[in-house]
């Protein structure tokens, strides 16, 4: 039940493989304008299908004078409605314009002085010189006399352009990323002064229309099943459907044993007392944590959950009369990596399972209100439904729960003793004020013993080393560590060490997102 583009301006992302392509989405949608991402290859009559205002050509790795590099056809340009391209965007806009294209004699990376030559148009109210953000090693050499030059660097003659006839134009530098200063004000200029968007993008409109769609789809004696997991996505999933067709929906939330501590008295209380919705609680963890038994390999223990949880879950569904339909909570970056809709293959990063990966054989419709969001809109999609706070800002919580937060095998002891740690990270650092500048917060119970002193005597047996990993991000594609406060560090240590029986050492974890990962399985 996706929202319908073709009802708002909207402005193509069409990717040509940027590292950047949802980061303009979002620029975009921060400016109150909707936004898609495509492939090049797209089909043109689906963006005339759309109330097309717009197109930004991203960047890309690729060289566009190489022999199978992506590339649009001229057509594109062609649609009526303005384009900009940004670096490779530029590079391809040009090309198929005339323009000469080749490797750069200086290859520019970082922060670079911009002097703006022209301060009309995409370049209006930008302070000359500006700092602008560079990675490129091509440029564009030669411009037929169609173009005229807007910007320059000391190494790019041509940072950026605008065509006299068509609505063209083009940068070399990024203005999506926070280290263009200007990159703000080119963007508006783009959507509003050269595209004439009216800013009508609202969060609350979506959930008034959406909410309005599902009340047309869903018959008057069917239901939805709703695989509610506590995070954000879901929960917001559960509260569309609940404002929508009230009783009608059902909430399935499996217990499965390596949840946080009071994990399944949150969601009851939160949407069984405070929303009234019909919930089913599946009490498993004896279930799965003897699926568990003997297990170290964190691949394997994702398998055994995951296949675990589609069992318990078919179990429960078929307890529903008149259930037609399943909700999930999919999100626009599923959408893109999966390389479903616009996206196309050109996307395809990786395959996104929602509610466990429940397999097609269950026989229900598939029903997504979120998969046009991205994670912030989202989160102001749950704060207009009326969603605690508590569940809204949460911090992200991996699927195989502290099955993959404790290294080596899952006990039942092993659980307890990290929820109880788990417990008081999340305590002080709200107690601090910590909890919203993070990312994503939590202990890891790792599988070694360390030397400690118990009492008068020096002791191995029992004493465990806990690792704590907190980041700060803002796409959780990459991330760094957090630069906590020393006293807040020494008190959570301290309160784990005197609080929690069996552990006698608390490290940090200050490596950054790559080289390393976010959870440590």
């Amino acid at each position: 039940m996706p929202y319908n583009p073709a009802m708002k301006e909207t402005i193509a992302i069409v990717d040509f493989g940027s590292q950047y392509s949802q980061l303009i989405a979002r620029r975009v949608r921060e400016n109150r304008v909707f936004s898609v991402v495509c492939a090049p290859d797209v089909d043109l009559q689906q963006l005339r299908d759309l109330n097309l205002a717009g197109l930004i050509f991203t960047g890309g790795p690729a060289s566009v004078y190489e022999p199978g590099s992506p590339r649009c056809s001229e057509a594109m340009l062609e649609l009526g409605v303005p384009v900009l391209g940004i670096c490779y965007g530029m590079q391809i806009s040009c090309l198929l314009l005339g323009a000469e294209v080749n490797a750069a004699p200086a290859r520019e990376y970082g922060r670079v002085r911009l002097d703006v030559l022209d301060d009309t148009d995409l370049l209006g109210h930008v302070s000359s010189p500006a700092s602008v953000w560079m990675s490129h090693g091509d440029m564009v050499r030669s411009l037929p006399k169609e173009f005229i030059p807007l910007a320059r660097t000391a190494n790019c003659p041509i940072a950026a352009v605008r065509h006299r006839h068509k609505p063209v134009f083009g940068v070399q530098f990024h203005p999506e990323v926070t280290h263009t200063a200007c990159g703000g004000q080119i963007l508006r200029n783009f959507l509003y002064n050269i595209c004439g968007c009216r800013g009508s993008w609202e969060v609350r409109n979506f959930v008034t229309e959406t909410v309005e769609a599902i009340r047309q789809r869903v018959g008057a004696d069917e239901r939805v099943i709703c695989g509610l997991s506590g995070g954000v996505d879901s929960s917001v999933t559960a509260a569309l459907l609940h404002e929508a067709i009230g009783d009608r929906l059902v909430c399935i939330f499996v217990d499965n044993g390596v949840l946080r501590k009071n994990e399944v008295q949150l969601v009851e209380s939160t949407f069984r007392e405070h929303f009234k919705i019909d919930l089913r609680v599946a009490d498993a963890a004896e279930r799965f944590l003897s699926r568990l038994a003997g297990v170290t390999d964190p691949q394997e223990k994702r398998r055994r959950i995951g296949h675990e949880f589609i069992e318990v879950f078919k179990e429960e569904a078929r307890t529903i009369p008149h259930a037609r339909y399943l909700a999930q909570g999919t999100l626009y970056p599923d959408v893109i990596e999966s390389g479903q809709g616009l996206a196309g293959q050109a996307a395809n990063i990786k395959l996104h399972h929602n509610v466990g990966g429940l397999p097609a054989e269950l026989g229900f419709e598939l029903i997504e209100p979120l998969r046009d969001l991205f994670k912030d809109e989202v989160r102001s999609a749950g704060e207009h439904l009326g969603l605690p706070k508590e569940i809204v800002w949460r911090h992200p919580f991996p699927g195989p729960g502290l099955a993959v937060r404790i290294i080596g095998e899952v006990t039942a002891e092993r659980v307890k003793l990290l929820q109880e740690v788990d417990e008081i990270v999340l305590d002080e650092i709200r107690a601090a004020g910590w909890y919203a500048k993070i990312g994503q917060a939590f202990a890891v119970l790792l599988p070694i013993s360390a030397v400690g002193v118990m009492g008068d005597g020096r002791s191995y047996e029992g004493q465990q080393v806990v690792a704590l990993r907190f980041v700060e991000t803002s796409d959780f594609m990459t991330a760094d560590w957090v630069h906590l406060d020393y006293e807040v560090l020494g008190c959570i240590s301290s309160r784990i060490i005197n609080e929690v029986p069996g552990v006698n050492r608390v490290v940090y974890d200050i490596s950054s997102k790559p080289p390393s990962t976010i959870e440590w399985e």
